[in-house]
């Protein structure tokens, strides 16, 4: 089992930045991979980004590649997710997951965080 416990998000006005970090404990190493989903009120949960066990390979949807960087901290068991020129659209809950491979299904990842909220501001 391995468990994911969030931080960040919050409430930023339209072109501002947040960061969200994901710390993962239990059986974990270095061997999973991570990823970012999130859910927006009314719509299905979709991928953002993932990250390889390794950080070698990056992985963005279209809709945030560009402003979004995920990264990770494998010493520290951490996964990030830094968030720049933000918009309203962006506004949604946002989840960390992991796996043992990489993935950008939703069905791609069986461990999950709590999920942390990010509202963008017009």
């Amino acid at each position: 089992q391995v468990q994911l416990v969030e931080s960040g998000g919050g409430l930023v006005q339209a072109g501002g930045s947040l960061r969200h970090s994901c710390a993962a404990s239990g059986r974990t190493g270095s061997t999973y991979a991570m990823g970012w989903l999130r859910q927006a009120p009314g719509k299905e949960r979709e991928f953002v980004a993932a990250v390889t066990w390794g950080g070698g390979r990056t992985y963005y949807a279209d809709s945030v590649h560009g402003r979004f960087t995920i990264s990770r901290d494998n010493a520290k068991n951490t996964v990030y997710l830094q968030m720049n020129s933000l918009k309203p659209e962006d506004t949604a809950v946002y989840y960390c997951a992991a796996d043992r491979t990489i993935g950008v299904q939703t069905y791609d990842y069986n461990y999950w965080g709590q999920g942390t909220q990010v509202t963008v501001s017009s």
